[in-house]
């Protein structure tokens, strides 16, 4: 009598733990700091914007150039832009796929809300959607300068910047997408916390304070840019 052969194969523990709600959370707290690193590190490039045309537009310029003569030119960037994408897209799909198994486990609605729930809390998935719409122009217009209002010019983000905020649509775009931004880090960060296992009963109180500290200093830093603009003080 012959053997009967096994044609199932058991997932790698790559899928496993994808498969998980703890995966899944993981991926989401990961990305969101890889994410968060690279956000800090453009609200400093965006402030050389107060120092002049001369100063932002030459730090255009070395970003292309970062890595040379190892990397050809633009090639850091790209890999940068690269990893970003990844997180991006690894941030988003693992948040709605939690969001899909929250719904099959909680069909009916809660009669009350939690009282501990935040505005921000309470719209985390809602700023995400708000973040994602405004990732895709915020490149249109100073990226790729498709729907950039005035003449876009390469390497020129002092001029670029000023005509995107000398508009009104732009500056409410942009306001709105920071401060969605800024409840997103305030809440995101902590719960990233959470689940890489940083955060306990001791450490949430520096935790919470040091999330809602950076999350108004991202605010503050990327606000200040469009403010400066419409009132004249960079022009």
């Amino acid at each position: 009598m012959a053997l009967a052969t096994r044609t199932d194969k058991r997932p790698s523990m790559t899928r496993t733990l994808w498969d998980s709600t703890i995966g899944k959370k993981t991926v989401m707290a990961v990305s969101g700091l890889i994410m968060l690193l690279y956000l800090v590190a453009h609200m400093v490039g965006n402030l050389k914007i107060f120092f002049g045309p001369e100063e932002i537009n030459h730090y255009a310029h070395w970003l292309r150039t970062v890595g040379e003569p190892f990397m050809h030119y633009e090639w850091t960037l790209w890999l940068v832009r690269g990893v970003l994408v990844a997180a991006v897209v690894a941030h988003a799909t693992s948040a709605y796929q939690l969001s899909r198994l929250d719904i099959r486990a909680r069909p009916t609605k809660y009669v009350h809300k939690k009282a501990q729930a935040t505005f921000a809390t309470r719209t985390m998935r809602w700023g995400g959607v708000i973040l994602g719409l405004f990732i895709v122009w915020h490149i249109l217009d100073l990226t790729t300068g498709t729907v950039h209002p005035g003449g876009y010019e390469h390497l020129h983000p002092y001029q670029n910047i000023i005509d995107t905020f000398s508009t009104w649509y732009g500056n409410v775009i942009y306001i709105v997408a920071v401060v969605a931004l800024g409840l997103h880090v305030r809440h995101g960060l902590w719960s990233a916390a959470q689940t890489l296992g940083v955060g306990t009963a001791t450490r949430d109180r520096v935790l919470k304070p040091l999330a809602g500290g950076l999350a108004l200093v991202l605010t503050v830093g990327f606000v200040s840019v469009p403010v400066a603009v419409m009132t004249g003080l960079v022009s």
